[in-house]
Order: C-alpha cells, then structure tokens, then sequence
C-alpha cells in the first residue's frame, strides 16, 4: 500500500514551504494530496498561484498516513480557524498517524491539542507567544516527537521534507532524495 499523505493549502500559504515538501515527498514515491481550504486555486504568500489537487471536503473522505501543514501567514491562521483541519488532525494523531507543521503552522497543531506534552519548533516568537506550558519550545530547526513533527521557516523546509521522508519510508529512501538533490 502506497504511503499517502495531505497537504492543506490555504490562501497566503508560504509557497516555498508548501512546493518543497510537495516536491520532495513525490520524489521519495509518497502520494501527496493538495487539498485547498475554499475550491478556489491558492494564491500564496508571495504571490505564486498554486492550484490544489481537490478540495479540502473531498479530502477529508480519505484516511492519510500524514497531514502536512505548510505555515505563511495569513496561510496559517486560516488552517487554524478551520474546523476541518483541526478535526483532521486528531483524526490522523488518534489513529497513530503523524502530523506536521513548519513556520507559523506549529500554532494550528497547538491549539488541536497536539503539542501538550512534547517537545517542538516553530518561526520564532509563534509557540512562545501562545504561553504553551505544557510545550518545550526549541528552536531546532526540525522536531520530531513521537508522531508529531515540527521545523522552524522557510529556510529549514529541505530538512524538514526529508525528515517527513525519513519518518513515512525509512532512511535508504531520504538518502536517495537527497543525493539527487546534490545539497
């Protein structure tokens, strides 16, 4: 069975982060699912139109092996203030799944309730902000705890899409995407 993972993409999502985890995901042989939060195609942050393979109310018909949160802002408190995303999210936690979030987005996992207890990054001042005190804020620039992973800005999204690889097909398959990518 095919690995299978969604991406929500919300208008003013960060592009650089969405496109990398997308593209690199695929290159390890992992379905990506883009699934937009209005029907309509994505115009992110800094102006890239994406357009998404479904909409978020097909997707959430389906079952994933990971949800991916790409942040960006005002991209990701637009994930935060849908329902759906956060009921996917426990969703996929509960069936012993993995969620990830990188930039702004570790907030979206925050308020799911998926942070409590663990360890996690985000672009800085975003988790502290939130006064989580149940949250060890890092500032690493990928964390993984358990089943649920966070990174740090648009600069770490490489590392982060490889460790998203690593986690879902193992470490031979992370080393090949990255040796074709000739870091």
């Amino acid at each position: 069975m095919m690995v299978k993972v969604l991406i929500p993409l919300a208008q003013g999502c960060e592009e650089l982060e969405a496109v990398t985890v997308i593209d690199l995901l695929r290159r390890a042989r992992i379905e990506v699912v883009t699934a937009g939060l209005d029907g309509e195609p994505v115009r992110a942050s800094r102006g890239t139109v994406l357009v998404p393979d479904t909409t978020l109310d097909a997707a959430m018909e389906d079952d994933y092996d990971m949800v991916v949160l790409p942040g960006g802002l005002p991209g990701a408190d637009y994930l935060d203030q849908d329902p759906r995303i956060l009921a996917i999210l426990k969703r996929t936690v509960a069936a012993g799944r993995y969620a990830a979030a990188i930039c702004a987005a570790p907030k979206v996992l925050a308020h799911a309730g998926l942070l409590n207890g663990r360890r996690a990054t985000s672009y800085p001042g975003v988790l502290d902000a939130m006064n989580l005190s149940d949250v060890e804020v890092t500032g690493e620039a990928v964390v993984v705890d358990g089943k649920v992973i966070t990174s740090r800005s648009p600069g770490t999204a490489v590392d982060f899409a490889l460790t998203l690889i690593e986690c879902l097909v193992g470490r031979n398959i992370r080393r090949e995407v990255e040796e074709a990518l000739v870091r």
